[in-house]
């Protein structure tokens, strides 16, 4: 028998309307812990995602709203705590956690955030340090772009007025924290860029905690840093203090008084630098002076007596001379021997003497044509005469001289060599070693077989 009366049924929406009340009275602020997983960003600015451990899973939801009060960027895998209120969606009746507020477990939302845009822009290259320029050796105007009223621009007075450094200061006044304190940093910079009339630009502030400092971690004031075309002194905070903005810089100082050090040079620092300097210069001067005495001093040894030397010289002139003579001689005996060797050759080729042995060379030659040719035609009538005899035992005429004679087809004059070539009434003609004589065939006698 079914228990449930009439009365007692409900309904799924009013169910689900129950469970969401009773929730939400008993659930309005509570704080969970867990793992991110199905993170979803659509275009509309909520987060959707899901807190995981061990033993369950809760659906998250964080409306736009408090999504951008995050100063950091929420990621697949990390460990969240946050604060929120436990409600039911009623499309599909799943409970779910309206998530209000969220830092990451272990560090701070703040903490959470520099480490995430550190990395991001150090991977952009924000941070290299081949784009870091060098500072000016003495710049004379320096920018300082913090409050007018903060402890850093006293500081930096103090040490200009202490190190007589004669720098004109150019004060560019802008908050250091609070909101809207980013915006007027990063505009700083750029102003003074467009008005190129200083050297240096230091921006910093005094001490202070995380949230203090946070305008110097924007992402604004870095990409302004960066695109500065003058040199930047980052001088935020104390000597532990970090910011975005000392990474982003071409120097970083620990303190707004050490930046103002950076940047001048006192008056006995310039007196010793220039004493040092003429110690160089005398020292140079004195070593380059012993030097070229020295080498003097060698020049001057080893110049010897110009007497000496003409002797010498002379001596010189004398021993070739000598040795001209002598070679002249040699070659002149040299050429005589071989004139009187070209004389002997060109008298044994004398022209008379070539004529006659060439007329008996002739002479001699021809007699050898005369028999050669004699012999040579002798030899050929021999062989002309057997070469005509033996023609003439194979010549056809030869063979009709012994009474023989040839059979020729009168119509087109083919020899005919067999009685079956002719036909009863075939007119034929026949070949005589004299004449020739045309006949008619009247009979055929074929052979037996």
């Amino acid at each position: 028998m079914d228990i449930f009366t009439e009365q007692t049924i409900l309904t799924v929406s009013r169910l689900t309307f129950l469970v969401k009340d009773l929730l939400e009275d008993n659930f309005c602020q509570v704080w969970v812990e867990g793992e991110i997983s199905n993170l979803a960003q659509p275009s509309s600015g909520h987060l959707y995602f899901t807190l995981k451990d061990s033993g369950a899973m809760l659906r998250c939801v964080m409306f736009r709203s408090s999504a951008k009060t995050l100063r950091f960027r929420l990621n697949e895998g990390m460990a969240l705590i946050v604060r929120g209120r436990v409600s039911v969606y009623d499309q599909r009746g799943d409970y779910q956690l309206l998530v209000e507020y969220a830092e990451p477990r272990g560090l701070g939302a703040l903490q959470a955030a520099f480490i995430q845009m550190k990395e991001r822009l150090a991977g952009e290259g924000l941070f290299d340090a081949a784009r870091k320029r060098p500072l000016p050796a003495m710049p004379q105007r320096v920018a300082v772009v913090t409050s007018p009223s903060g402890a850093a621009i006293h500081d930096i007075l103090n040490v200009l007025g202490r190190r007589h450094a004669g720098v004109e200061l150019l004060l560019y006044p802008v908050r250091v924290q609070g909101e809207g304190a980013a915006e007027e940093i990063a505009a700083a910079f750029d102003d003074l860029n467009r008005l190129q009339a200083v050297d240096v630009i230091i921006v910093g502030r005094g001490g202070g905690s995380l949230e203090d400092l946070w305008a110097f971690n924007e992402e604004s004031v870095a990409r302004a840093v960066y695109r500065s075309r003058t040199p930047v002194i980052s001088a935020v905070g104390h000597e532990t203090d970090w910011t975005i903005c000392d990474f982003a810089a071409d120097l970083r100082a620990p303190t707004p008084s050490a930046a103002a050090e950076l940047v001048t040079v006192a008056r006995e620092e310039l007196r010793t630098a220039v004493t040092a300097l003429e110690h160089r210069l005398y020292q140079h001067a004195r070593g380059w002076l012993q030097l070229q005495r020295r080498r003097l001093e060698g020049l001057r040894r080893a110049l010897h007596d110009p007497s000496r030397i003409l002797g010498y010289q002379a001596q010189r002139v004398d021993d070739l001379s000598a040795r001209l003579i002598t070679g002249q001689c040699n070659l002149l005996t040299r050429r005589r021997e071989q004139l009187s060797r070209a004389e002997h050759r060109l008298s044994s080729l004398h022209p008379s003497l070539q004529i006659s042995r060439l007329r008996q060379r002739v002479l001699h030659l021809s007699e050898q044509l005369q028999h050669r040719t004699l012999l040579q035609l002798e030899q050929c009538g021999r062989v002309y005469g057997e070469t005509t005899a033996r023609l003439d035992v194979l010549s056809p005429l030869q063979t009709l001289a012994r009474g023989f004679a040839v059979v020729e087809k009168y119509s087109d004059q083919r020899i005919i060599r067999n009685v079956t070539e002719l036909e009863v009434g075939s007119q034929v003609r026949l070949r005589f070693h004299r004449g020739t004589a045309r006949c008619t065939v009247e009979e055929i006698t074929t052979p037996p077989a």
